[in-house]
């Protein structure tokens, strides 16, 4: 009976030391998450004070906005090394505290020890933790650890969909007035355009400069009037009538890929947070591009359509047409956000050896999705 309650005595021990061992860790574990809480806290007022005097001193005229943008700046990258240098004293204490636990607690060939890890603005943080830790714990300092940084400008590169549609025709000798007695139907003919831009802003501390380049396809299409259509000649490419039905349809279509290439002048304005860091955002105001654009084009085709004894005959040919290969030209837009007025006019003329020279011209309407 004495030996039962000796058993029973050394087991109770053992489970109280253990009960008491636990609690003391997370306890103190508890208190590292709160210095790390509070050191962000600290630091983040401390910005804010900082802030507003270079904010007083901006207003009275002592010091010029540009000044007062790289002071701001050059406060918050301080206040950033600070939380760094804290916070990684208090994750050596935990480092520190969870070996002890280890140590005394858990054998060193067993599985008992657990790593996690956060990544926070292209820096890894990492957790240690035993199997007996509160899950609570480790959730908590994964929410703090994500509060460590300050927040940093927007990135200086972005990138976007680009999509526009509009009409497409054919500048006769240079003159524009041609277009009024076009032989193309204006709402038939149309150009399609898709791809993907990014966007560099071009100053450190200015928003308004930007280059933009990217990818690009583009489909340019023309429906002649009085029903013809294109016929390869040789050398030379011209309209001919289509003598045996009334066609349906009379699409001449080029396909391009082309790389653009503009400079915008962004009118956002810039911003400037209450962690005092000035940002610089794209595409929330009005915009204007100015560029151009040169590629390839990989295949022309031409579709008619028309009925024959209530049959629907469709036709389409494919080949060179006698069409430039190379292509380049001019390109711009103004808009405000998103959406612009776009134009495009090519240098090159469509065909190579064509007695007049003829050269295209879209207008239309552009997105650019961020």
């Amino acid at each position: 009976m004495q030996k039962i309650i000796f058993y029973v005595a050394v087991l109770l021990c053992s489970f109280v030391t253990q009960m008491y061992s636990q609690s003391t860790f997370e306890e103190k574990a508890k208190v590292i998450a709160q210095n790390i809480s509070r050191i962000t806290a600290e630091e983040k007022e401390a910005l804010k004070k900082e802030v507003e005097e270079i904010n007083k001193l901006l207003e009275a005229g002592t010091i010029s906005p540009t000044v007062a943008d790289e002071r701001k700046i050059k406060a918050a990258e301080e206040r950033a090394r600070s939380i760094e240098i804290r916070v990684a004293q208090e994750q050596a204490k935990l480092d520190q505290l969870v070996k002890d636990q280890v140590n005394g607690e858990f054998n060193p060939k067993t599985k008992g020890i657990k790593k996690d890890s956060i990544e926070i603005n292209g820096k890894k943080y990492e957790i240690i933790y035993t199997v007996t830790d509160s899950k609570d714990i480790i959730k908590d300092m994964k929410s703090i650890l994500k509060k460590i940084s300050i927040s940093k400008s927007e990135k200086r590169t972005t990138s976007q969909f680009v999509f526009a549609f509009g009409m497409n025709n054919l500048i006769t000798d240079g003159d524009f007035d041609s277009l009024e007695n076009s032989d193309f139907k204006t709402w038939g003919s149309n150009f399609f355009e898709w791809g993907f831009t990014m966007n560099t802003r071009l100053m450190k501390n200015h928003n308004l400069l930007h280059l933009k380049y990217g990818l690009s396809v583009m489909y340019n299409n023309l429906r002649a009037t009085d029903n013809r259509y294109y016929v390869k000649n040789g050398d030379v490419t011209e309209l001919q009538t289509f003598e045996d039905h009334d066609l349906c349809e009379n699409k001449f279509r080029n396909s391009m890929i082309v790389l653009p290439l503009h400079l915008e002048f962004d009118f956002t304005p810039k911003s400037i947070g209450d962690d005092g860091v000035t940002r610089f955002k794209s595409h929330r105001s009005a915009r204007l591009g100015i560029g151009g654009f040169a590629g390839l084009n990989f295949q022309t085709t031409q579709k008619l359509r028309w009925e024959e004894d209530d049959i629907r005959i469709k036709y389409k040919q494919k080949g060179d047409f006698n069409v430039n290969t190379f292509v380049y030209g001019l390109s711009g837009y103004v808009g405000y956000r998103d959406t612009t007025i776009y134009v495009k006019y090519n240098l090159n003329e469509l065909f190579k050896n064509n007695p007049v020279d003829q050269n295209n011209v879209s207008l239309g309407l552009r997105f650019d999705f961020n």
